[in-house]
């Protein structure tokens, strides 16, 4: 088990550039795999769960070519030559890893082939319902089986002659939406699906780059079955999830400033950026590009931070981002509290149970609620042994409230990091160092033996 021991901070570097976005990522990788020509995406993130959706692909028949790779960090530029969109029969089971965006999502697209696919992942994610997925895509004619009543991996999905369905999400999800949108690619007709609240709109964006029309009126957005992805290149913005730990690292140290470099700014992802703001950070952007995803610059500056409440129609935009906000609201003035946050008990762990305990070992009180929890801050953080419960968000949100505290903070298990941030240590490292320049600029080379060796495993 890797551990990751974290200082004080001491200054700050002027600016740090994060990997690519893990949905845009995915997203990427799959489209790319059923498209009818070869893409090349640049800015991939060589993450552990993105990786699983690229061998994913490769193993039913998409042809992918490493191009470059970044050190420290791993694959950034590959060539996917796509299948056209009807994938071939994988010669085994799909390993997907810690990944929940490969297995709703990949489940979205398995309905629609003609054969039968069993996916599989570790053990966490096994535990994770996806009951939600499986019942739209029932619905649609998929065979969908899984493991007890929340229908848990491994999965076994027997796709083919799928019906339109018009469905309503018993609770707003981008992944159970996406799944949907999905299959309704190899539906004749019209799939709607009907959002309780807006989601992350990633799926709806790639799909207009990879020539697939789709539709929305008020929550229902909508695709028409039979279009077959059009091979285009696609470039990954900075992931703003993994800003997020350097925003509100920089937000709560007053006198300190940094620009975070190429960061997507996508409307549904930038909710982060309005919590903090409310709790009064200075939170300059700079929209630089709209080409598919839009992106910029994101200046901070810190000063004091205030409690706030975290609820509502806002979850979805920021559920990712809620452990790193809570580490904020431990560093603020006053309480904060989460609320209308139940889907975090079924995430990589139960992040409700899991923020709450660390957060106390590290001196601050916590309440905890079935959907959320209530944070005292203000209290004087002190260093402590950190429990990951295998889970990346929560190592991190730690490691940064680690630069604050008095002691060195443990981060244990810090190794599931990998699963969205490759090269975190790196630029944790550029804090700890109190490194006030730019980072420096990591070599792209052509890409090494064993992340080439990684993929052609999935041959």
């Amino acid at each position: 088990m890797a551990t990751l021991k974290v200082r004080k901070l001491k200054s700050f570097p002027a600016e740090i550039s994060v990997p690519g976005d893990k949905s845009i990522s995915h997203r990427a990788a799959m489209f790319a795999g059923m498209a009818n020509g070869t893409t090349i995406i640049e800015g991939f993130l060589p993450s552990e769960d993105c990786l699983c959706s690229v061998k994913a692909m490769q193993a039913m028949g998409a042809i992918v070519e490493p191009l470059e790779e970044l050190e420290g960090v791993g694959l950034v530029k590959l060539a996917i030559t796509g299948t056209g969109p009807k994938l071939k029969a994988p010669s085994g089971p799909i390993d997907c890893g810690n990944s929940g965006t490969t297995i709703r999502l990949l489940s979205g697209i398995l309905a629609g082939q003609d054969f039968t696919t069993e996916m599989f992942g570790d053990a966490s994610l096994s535990k994770r319902p996806m009951k939600r997925v499986a019942d739209p895509l029932r619905l649609m004619g998929a065979k969908v089986e899984g493991q007890g009543e929340k229908i848990c991996a491994p999965l076994k999905v027997t796709g083919g002659n799928l019906n339109a369905i018009q469905y309503t999400l018993p609770m707003a999800s981008a992944q159970v939406k996406s799944a949907i949108l999905l299959a309704g690619m190899f539906a004749p007709g019209k799939t709607t699906v009907i959002e309780p609240v807006a989601t992350r709109n990633h799926t709806e964006r790639i799909m207009s780059h990879f020539g697939v029309k789709w539709l929305r009126d008020g929550h229902a957005v909508s695709v028409y079955g039979g279009q077959v992805p059009r091979a285009t290149d696609i470039i990954v913005p900075g992931d703003i999830s993994s800003a997020a730990f350097w925003l509100v690292a920089a937000a709560a140290s007053p006198g300190q400033q940094i620009t975070l470099k190429n960061v997507g700014l996508n409307a549904t992802r930038t909710g982060i950026l309005s919590v903090l703001l409310r709790m009064g950070a200075e939170i300059t952007s700079y929209e630089s590009s709209s080409d598919g995803e839009p992106r910029g610059n994101i200046v901070v500056k810190g000063g004091e931070l205030n409690g706030t409440v975290i609820g509502g129609a806002e979850i979805p935009n920021v559920i990712d981002e809620l452990p790193i906000l809570a580490v904020a609201a431990a560093l603020a003035r006053g309480n904060t509290l989460i609320k209308d946050a139940q889907e975090l008990r079924v995430k990589e762990t139960d992040r409700i149970a899991a923020v709450a305990e660390n957060l106390r070992r590290m001196g601050v009180e916590v309440v905890e609620y079935p959907d959320g929890m209530e944070i005292v801050g203000g209290a004087k953080l002190k260093g402590a042994t950190i429990s990951t419960y295998h889970d990346h968000r929560i190592a991190m949100a730690f490691a940064i409230a680690g630069l604050f505290a008095e002691g060195d903070t443990v981060i244990e298990g810090s190794e599931c990091i990998g699963t969205s941030y490759p090269g975190f240590e790196h630029d944790l490292d550029l804090f700890m160092k109190g490194d006030t320049g730019a980072p420096p600029i990591r070599v792209l080379s052509r890409v090494s033996r064993q992340v080439g060796d990684r993929l052609r495993s999935a041959e």
